[in-house]
This record gives C-alpha cells, sequence and structure tokens, in this order.
C-alpha cells in the first residue's frame, strides 16, 4: 500500500541521513565532527565509520559508567540532556522512531523478507528487553566499576548488533590496526549478530521485542504520547484482521497503545470498516475509508 512504500522510502533516507558522512568508509575511520555528540532517536552505533551522531543507548551507559567518578570528585553531571531527549521523543509519539526511522530496523524487515517458515515470538520474551535494559544499560555500568570507579558499556560491548554489523566489521575490514587487535569479543560479538540475523529470517523484528533498550524505553510512552492510536469502539467488530495485520502480533482492537507498536500504522490500511486511526494533539487523522458497499445486480 502507498502507506507503507513511503514508509519505506522513510527509513531508506533515515538511514541515510544518520549515516551521511560516507567519506570515511574509504579511511577506515570514525566520523569526529562538532555534530558527534547530538543524540539521535534511533539505535545507530556511535562508532559507524559514516554516523554523524550518537546513540542515545550508548550515551545512557556512558552517563551510568561515569557516574559515581564524577560523584567522587564533586561534578554532579546527571545526563539530563540524554534523559531529556529520549522523554521529550518518547511523550511526543512513543515508538513512532522505531518504526519509521530505525535503520537497524529497516534492516529486520528487509532479511525478514527471505523465503522460509516464520515463526511467532511468544509474548512472554517481549519482557526480557526491559531485563536487559535494566541490567545492561543501567545497573552494571553503575556497579561494576575499576580502581577509578568508571563502568563499562556493557549492553555495546556484550550484546548491541547494530553495533556488529555497522561498525565492528566495517571498521575492521577497512582498517588493519583494528583487524590486529581482534580477539575474543569480536567473535563473541559475531556470533550474537548471526544468532539474530538468523532469528530476523524466521519471525518479525526478534531484536526490537525482546532485546532493544530504545524500544523499551519508547514503548513506556506510547500509552501517554501526545500521538496515539485510536479505535471507534462504534464501528468495530473485533474481526481480528488488523491483528493478523500486525508485524508485532499485537491485537490492535484491544491494546491499540501497546507497549510494542511500532506504529508502522498497517493496522490502519486494514481495517475495511475504518475503525482503526491516530490522532495528534487529539486531532484526529481519518482512517482509512471503508469500502464501498457492493450494489444488488
Amino acid at each position: 500500500m502507498a502507506r507503507q512504500r513511503t514508509r519505506r522510502w522513510v527509513q531508506a533516507a533515515a538511514a541515510l541521513g544518520f549515516n551521511a558522512y560516507l567519506p570515511n568508509w574509504l579511511k577506515g575511520e570514525i566520523f569526529q565532527g562538532g555534530i558527534k555528540g547530538t543524540c539521535l532517536p534511533v539505535l545507530n552505533c556511535y562508532s559507524c565509520p559514516s554516523a554523524i551522531g550518537a546513540c542515545p543507548v550508548g550515551a545512557l551507559q556512558n552517563f551510568m559508567a561515569a557516574l559515581r567518578f564524577n560523584l567522587s570528585v564533586a561534578v554532579h553531571q546527571f545526563g539530563f540532556y540524554v534523559i531529556g531527549f529520549l522523554g521529550a521523543v518518547g511523550s511526543l509519539v512513543g515508538r513512532i522512531p522505531c518504526g519509521w526511522l530505525c535503520p537497524f530496523g529497516l534492516i529486520q524487515e528487509l532479511v525478514h523478507k527471505i523465503p522460509s517458515p516464520k515463526l511467532r515470538i511468544p509474548h512472554g520474551l517481549t519482557y526480557t528487553r526491559y531485563v536487559i535494559t535494566a541490567l545492561f544499560v543501567f545497573a552494571l555500568p553503575l556497579l561494576l566499576v575499576d580502581e577509578y570507579g568508571y563502568g563499562q558499556t556493557w549492553f555495546c560491548k556484550w550484546i548491541c548488533p547494530d553495533g556488529t554489523l555497522i561498525a565492528g566489521i566495517p571498521l575492521s575490514a577497512l582498517n588493519s590496526g583494528i583487524r590486529a587487535q581482534l580477539a575474543f569479543m569480536f567473535k563473541w560479538k559475531m556470533a550474537v549478530l548471526v544468532l539474530f540475523l538468523a532469528w530476523m529470517v524466521l519471525s518479525m523484528r526478534p531484536f526490537c521485542r525482546t532485546a532493544c533498550p530504545l524500544g523499551a524505553i519508547f514503548g513506556l510512552f506510547n500509552k501517554v504520547s501526545v500521538f496515539r492510536m485510536t479505535i471507534d469502539e462504534g464501528t468495530c467488530t473485533s474481526c481480528g484482521k488488523c491483528a493478523r495485520s500486525c508485524p508485532l502480533d499485537i491485537e490492535v482492537h484491544k491494546k491499540p497503545n501497546s507497549p510494542d507498536c511500532i506504529r508502522c500504522l498497517k493496522c490502519v490500511d486494514s481495517c475495511a470498516l475504518g475503525s482503526i486511526g491516530y490522532e495528534f494533539l487529539r486531532a484526529k487523522a481519518p482512517a482509512a475509508p471503508a469500502p464501498a458497499p457492493d450494489k444488488a445486480v
């Protein structure tokens, strides 16, 4: 449908825009321009050669990893910029960046098109992203520190397949100095990436649904964000067609603003009765028009 074609073009444009400094691919170096410290609204590895901004998940970890040291030397930096940025984006649009802007989300959707048997992800596994966020983004960087009081970026180091795909592999291929230092950690991260790539073929967006901290954070805002999905209960027949069309297996007619919803709007396109729509600043956008009834012959 036209809306989904538009979404795909927006995803591709965002992926290119967030990684716009292409000359660094020839140098095997990381872009270090003045805008590098600006947070992006998506998961996009800081170490990608052409990335022009900072990944908010990486920025959060860096803040937590340095917090104890900063407090020990009376430097009261509490990461308000990153926290405020995530809060502002989440409050406005919830998980729209996941469905419309995230380069790694686009990669997952494209890989899923590879022909294979398709498997549903048990709903219980979607809660693991909250455990991963609490443990690897907040707790471990804060609690496990060296003798100077510095922690590590545990999620980036041990889990993030996006960083391996768009940063680790390109940099090691282009930079002989980095390639010479590869050891166990790179092999571990490659194994995690291969696992997720195989899972992407079988299931839609498994990383988003089970492991992504940014999706976990933005999803908490879905029910209260300014942009919200709406259901016209007067016309909805609970036929379940919206749930069958949802790539995240959400029962949209029951939970239109589920924390799992990436707001791709496929449910809006699927509803023959026009019962599903969305609103922004309480101004409702028109839902998909219902088809005209067949005329009697």
